[in-house]
This record gives C-alpha cells, structure tokens and sequence, in this order.
C-alpha cells in the first residue's frame, strides 16, 4: 500500500483516506492546484466571462491521478450523499474541493449560481443526469426533463454550467467515490444554489453550501 492508510475515525460513520511522507505524487496534485491558481490569475473572480475553460479543463484532464496526491483531503461521512472538503480558495476566484461519495448515495438536483464547474473521477465511478432547466406556467408542476445521463469512470473529466441545465450526479456502487471539482468564480459558496424536486421541478434556495473539511481537518 505504500504508506496509504485507509481508516474509520470519529464514531465510525466517517471516512479518511490518509498517506505518510511527501511524495511525488503528493507534489504533482500540488502543481495542480497551483497550475489551476495560476491559470485564474487574470480572472475577476466577479463573472465568468473571462475564463479560459478549456485550458482549466486540459489542465483537469492531464493531472495524473493518484490516491496519495489528494488522500488528505479526502474525509468521507456515510451518514450522508457527500462530503465537500475544501482544498483551495484560489486567491478569492474559485473554490477547490474533493467530494466524497457514500455507497448507493448522492446529491440532490442542483444548479451552480450562474458559475463553471468542472469535475474530475479520482476513484470509482459517477453517474451524472442533466435536466432541462424547468419552465413551470401558471404554477403548475412538471417532472423534470432528463437531457442525458452519463457515468463517468475514474480519470473522467466533465464541465457544467447553468446554459447547459441542472444537474445531479451519484454514486451507484458499493464502495466510496471520490471526486474533483472546480468552482469559479465561487458564487455558490457565497450565495448558496437552487435544487429541485425531480416529481415537481419545484426550486428551493439553499443559503449555503458548507465544507466538511477545510485544508486537510475536519470542521
């Protein structure tokens, strides 16, 4: 295992994926989260207009994967879908974060405060479904309209964002999924995200999006 240690900690229902030592390929997903830093230096950081996606996406893409790399971060609850951990801040311009998937579990159908997100596998398998973006007159209630669903295998990279729809995405298997995700600018962890009922397509505003863990300890 090479100085992985995989553990339960707290009262049993949480997750930590640990490693010892600085090694390279602790050092190659440091370069990632400076390589994606830097690639947003130019950024406001107020709008989305002046971001070059397809370079971050690249950047996404190359990173070579490995569980040492980003394992401190990776803190997992399976009392609940996912736990958000934060990893960077990139200098007020977006937001770094690994998720955690529990068994069987995932997130409710959400929408991303008119921001880029990307997403990257680190380990197991992600089903995403897109919807439509509901059109709901005189009040009444539709279910929503599935566009796609697509499971992405580890080193599968996706982009999302709002003029594309909402979308959810899930862990079918058994074990944990762990996953990457870029946020920029990070609207919603200042002004939270709309999620929607899948029978209705009724929205309702959560304020904010908060972290399980932030730069490696758990909050």
């Amino acid at each position: 295992m090479s100085g992985i240690i995989r553990k339960l900690v707290s009262n049993g229902s949480s997750l930590a994926f640990g490693c010892s030592g600085k090694t390279d390929a602790v050092s190659d997903f440091d370069a990632l989260v400076q390589a994606l830093k830097d690639a947003l230096g130019p950024s406001s950081g107020l709008t989305s207009d002046d971001v070059d996606v397809e370079h971050l996406i690249r950047l996404m893409r190359e990173y070579k994967n490995n569980e040492k790399g980003w394992a401190r971060y990776a803190m997992g609850d399976e009392s609940r879908g996912y736990t958000r951990n934060l990893v960077d801040e990139g200098n007020g311009k977006s937001n770094l974060l690994v998720l955690v998937w529990s068994p069987g579990k995932g997130s409710p159908i959400h929408d991303h405060g008119n921001a880029h997100c990307l997403m990257k596998v680190l380990r197991g398998n992600l089903t995403e479904t897109r919807y439509a973006f509901p059109e709901i007159e005189g009040g009444k209630a539709e279910p929503m309209r599935v566009i796609s669903e697509t499971t992405l295998e580890e080193n599968g990279v996706v982009y999302m964002a709002d003029e594309l729809g909402v979308h959810r995405v899930w862990n079918q298997g058994s074990d944990f999924a762990v996953s990457l995700h870029l946020y920029t600018p990070p609207n919603v962890a200042k002004g939270g995200c709309n999620i929607f009922d899948p029978e209705t397509s009724k929205k309702s505003h959560i304020k904010k999006c908060g972290n399980y863990s932030a730069f490696g300890r758990k909050l």
